[in-house]
């Protein structure tokens, strides 16, 4: 029997795959537990249908992402902060005090955990980080820290 999977199911397939598999298994398992359903002409084009709306919200989020990505790399980020000996900072700056800027400044929500900082920014003068907005967009934002 040839169903349409709705869920990711171990040693069958990921969703939204069209596979072949036992009767017994396809309506016992599988269709009884809500994991897929038979595959139908009608089901093939609701299938599409769902795919095609999938690509289109995909679509919208990867051009807002872009939008915000050329709206952080227009400027760079400023942060004055008190130093030690040599320039050297004390502690470092953190993604948590990225966001709370980007917040500040521009009035956009990134979770922390999107920010990649590559080296640690404890020392004076202009680092670049990465914040993946979406998979296939990564900003490089420019931090400049200068002394207070």
């Amino acid at each position: 029997m040839k169903v349409i999977l709705l869920a990711d199911v171990k040693k069958q397939g990921k969703k939204d795959e069209i596979i072949e598999v036992s009767d017994g298994y396809a309506q016992n398992y599988l269709i009884k537990n809500g994991l897929a359903i038979k595959f139908t002409e009608g089901s093939k084009k609701y299938l599409d249908r769902e795919l095609a709306d999938r690509e289109s919200k995909e679509q919208t989020v990867i051009e807002e992402s872009q939008i915000i990505k050329e709206r952080l790399e227009k400027e760079e980020l400023v942060f004055s902060v008190k130093t030690g000996k040599a320039g050297k900072l004390f502690g470092s700056i953190s993604s948590k005090q990225i966001c709370e800027e980007i917040d500040n400044r521009y009035g956009i929500k990134i979770d922390k955990k999107l920010i990649i900082i590559n080296q640690p920014i404890d020392v004076l003068g202009a680092h670049v980080v990465n914040i993946n907005l979406h998979k296939k967009v990564i900003a490089k934002v420019r931090i400049l820290v200068k002394e207070v």
